[in-house]
């Protein structure tokens, strides 16, 4: 699916240099950047609900 991704001057100018560097497109490193935010967002999902398991073990063994 098509996106337009309007960046502030300055974040295009460092995506744009990045790009050069590694020899790799803008897109390429935007997609694995929004990868990558969303992989530690669910991490830190799943860490507080393994935090929530284990502090409220008893709870949740009493209301089975």
């Amino acid at each position: 699916m098509a996106m337009t991704l309007r960046l502030p001057d300055d974040l295009d100018a460092k995506l744009t240099e990045r790009a050069r560097r590694e020899g790799r497109s803008k897109q390429e490193l935007a997609i694995e950047a929004i990868r990558d935010a969303q992989d530690r967002a669910e991490l830190q999902v799943d860490d507080v609900l393994a935090e929530l398991m284990d502090s409220d073990a008893e709870i949740l063994d009493y209301l089975k």
